[in-house]
């Protein structure tokens, strides 16, 4: 009589003795050495320039703010930044360097503890690419060859010896991908210590990387794929219960995606509990989002809840990130429509954001006449609106607008509040009715001009430089267009003879502003642009090398570039490796078997390897094509990591079908190459001084072999 089998449990835990093999004495001692060179090359010199190099402006000032509490607005995760600050407090700096403009000189700043532990974080790469390449293929000379190629390359010891975030992101992507094997090395003893423990901090790094840049979304969606392989050979074990799969996939639906959303989220609860004092970035904020900074004038504000026909107020655009309604003594320029006072938003607090809220049909309204009545303003009623600093009125006129020309222009027009009929606008509560009271921040607003039947729009589109790259506004004729863009609400609202209430009923949840800071970061990562003189790149220029980027601009040059050796090596090998594939696949489809079985499976083992290296390099690359956003040379670093693990295993592969004798020539003469390049070049990371290679007396004039080339 048959039984009905019981579905199988996962297996009790195996030893650790029964997973992976350990590296060799042999690999041991080619990893320290390498660990070795690693800080030799990243740490010295690390303390010079002695001034603030490229992005340092930008990072080392948010450090500063962490450490001073201060809210900023920046369109990357805040991981990356709060390591910064802790780097900076733990070794002693007190975060008042201002980091205003590169070649600022740091002069008695302690700066040097930040440039040193991002530089730490970046000496680790070379192991952990040793770690990573020995996983996947258990060959010292693989791992040795790769990790080589990221120890010589100029441009990694250049971008990893700064105050950057660079460093930090390159780091936890490198260890995410050497936890992702490292587990995988555990699959004869599933659910054994280590297997979990493997799991688990691959999970924890991933949630670090993407919390420093999105970029890290790549390298989750690398381990993903990886995931998704594992229990597709897990499914496919026919000796295994379907029960069985499913132990596996909870497991790592609960270390792969539950741990890492919740780090993430708690990266964000720190860093929205540190940064609780006003900054310079409230204004992209709501303004509910703002109440809740101290010294932003909404914490713990009280004002007017009703607005009054001649208070003083202030309108803030409820797009995404959008800015106040501003304006300024300056007029559009000769051929941009009318001559006119600028009309703008404009995302920081200041005087030129203030308006007096007028009767269509009144000049000059008294804030502070005692004797005259209080009238609300109500959803319908016409109003003017007078920029309280140059006294002119919000003015719309069917002119196209500066950059979107399907829409009309809005202007500052008039002479102390005196105007014309096209000043007129009519006021609406967003899903309120005829007659509604207007209230600050929870009515959302819509201003209709009377004649010209368009309504205010901050368009989000941004204005030259002639308007300070400010936010463009302008009169949209479609009136069911419902997006934020058209939506108002009042922020401030002076009126001295209406009594005031609290602010704090506005207050968001955490959540909300976890949401609300995600909307802002998105919007602002897809807007930004470069500026004028900016150098920036497309990404069809980085593999090939063809132009860097200035670090410092002082007399002390620093410039970062790709070793060229290794840069187009890796093109090269990338390119072999295709070929490899195509004829590894093609004589499979053909049945051409190996005679020889070792070497039968050193290839597949070699191919399969490649591959998932190759799927890395394009994950954390071709995804650049689709972006509008502005891009640079740095961009590519990521992938670089990738295509430098696949060089050392083809070339690892290739060299095993040559004799013992030639295979360390052909070994020992491409390292000592990259090793003399690196030697060649290695001014460009550590500074270099005196004529630019361009001229025939300089240092560097015979290696500037490509014209775009600017040191």
């Amino acid at each position: 009589m048959s039984t009905k089998s019981k579905p199988t449990k996962p297996p009790p835990n195996k030893s650790d003795d029964a997973s992976s093999k350990s590296l060799t004495s042999w690999s041991w001692s080619i990893f320290l050495l390498i660990l070795t060179l690693s800080v030799l090359t990243r740490f010295y010199k690390v303390q010079e320039p002695d001034h603030v190099c490229w992005d340092e402006t930008h990072f080392g000032k948010m450090g500063s703010w962490y450490i001073n509490r201060t809210f900023f607005f920046d369109v990357h995760p805040p991981l990356g930044k709060m390591m910064i600050g802790l780097f900076g407090y733990a070794t002693g700096y007190d975060g008042t360097f201002s980091f205003e403009n590169p070649g600022q000189k740091y002069n008695e700043t302690n700066y040097l503890g930040m440039r040193v532990c991002c530089t730490a974080l970046g000496t680790l790469l070379v192991p952990l690419t040793y770690l990573t390449t020995w996983e996947m293929t258990e060959s010292t000379p693989a791992a040795g060859m790769a990790s080589a190629l990221v120890l010589f390359d100029v441009g990694l010891v250049t971008l990893t010896q700064y105050i950057l975030l660079d460093p930090i992101l390159l780091f936890f992507i490198s260890i995410s991908v050497y936890s992702s094997f490292k587990f995988y090395s555990f699959r004869k003893s599933p659910f054994s210590f280590s297997w979990w423990m493997w799991l688990a901090l691959t999970g924890t790094f991933l949630s670090c990387a993407m919390s420093v840049k999105f970029v890290g979304l790549f390298t989750v969606l690398y381990v993903g794929l990886r995931t998704i392989y594992e229990l597709w050979e897990i499914l496919g074990d026919l000796s295994r219960p379907v029960i069985y799969t499913l132990y596996h996939f909870l497991a790592r639906a609960v270390c792969l995606i539950l741990l890492p959303l919740v780090l993430y989220v708690t990266f964000f609860y720190i860093h929205l509990t540190v940064l609780n004092r006003s900054g310079n970035g409230d204004g992209f904020y709501s303004s509910a989002f703002q109440s809740q900074l101290i010294g932003n004038p909404l914490y713990n504000a009280s004002m007017p809840r009703e607005v009054a026909y001649g208070a003083h107020i202030t309108l803030k655009s409820q797009r995404t990130g959008g800015g106040y309604l501003h304006s300024h003594w300056h007029l559009y320029p000769e051929g941009i429509g009318a001559k006119q006072q600028q009309i703008t938003t404009y995302a920081h607090k200041d005087d030129n954001n203030k308006w007096v809220i007028k009767k269509y049909n009144e000049i000059a309204p008294q804030l502070d006449n005692a004797s005259a009545p209080i009238e609300f303003i109500k959803s319908g009623d016409l109003v003017r609106l007078e920029h309280l600093v140059t006294k002119r009125n919000l003015h719309g006129h069917r002119i196209s607008a500066p950059v979107s020309k399907k829409q009309w222009q809005v202007t500052g027009y008039g002479e102390n509040g005196t105007g014309d009929a096209n000043d007129v606008w009519r006021i609406e509560v967003v899903g309120g009715k005829v007659g509604d009271l207007i209230h600050v921040v929870s009515s959302r607003l819509r201003f209709f001009h009377q004649l010209q039947n368009c309504v205010l729009s901050g368009t989000g589109k941004q204005l030259p430089k002639w308007a300070y790259e400010q936010m463009e506004v302008a009169c949209n004729s479609n009136l069911r267009d419902v997006r934020k863009s058209t939506f108002w609400n009042v922020e401030e609202n002076h009126f001295p003879r209406l009594p005031n209430t609290s602010f704090h009923v506005h207050a968001p949840s955490f959540m909300e502003k976890f949401f609300e800071s995600h909307t802002i970061m998105f919007e602002g990562n897809a807007g930004l642009k470069p500026k004028e003189g900016e150098v920036t790149s497309r990404p069809w220029q980085w593999p090939i090398d063809l132009r860097g980027q200035y670090f410092s601009g002082s007399s002390y040059r620093i410039y970062l570039l790709g070793n060229p050796i290794i840069w187009w090596g890796n093109l090269v090998l990338l390119g072999g490796f295709l070929a490899l594939y195509a004829s590894h696949e093609w004589r499979g489809q053909r049945g051409c078997e190996e005679e020889d079985e070792q070497v039968k499976e050193r290839r597949s083992k070699t191919m399969s390897t490649c591959v998932w290296l190759f799927v890395g390099w394009s994950l954390h690359y071709l995804p650049f094509y689709t972006m509008g956003r502005v891009l640079y040379f740095h961009h590519y670093f990521p992938a670089l990591l990738f295509s430098s693990m696949l060089s050392g295993v083809i070339l690892d592969y290739l060299f095993q079908t040559l004799g013992k004798n030639t295979w360390h020539f052909f070994y020992g003469g491409i390292l000592a190459g990259v090793a003399y390049s690196f030697y060649l070049f290695s001014p460009l990371a550590y500074g270099s001084s005196g004529p630019l290679a361009s001229e025939a007396n300089s240092t560097m004039h015979g290696l500037k072999w490509l014209e775009s080339w600017e040191f």
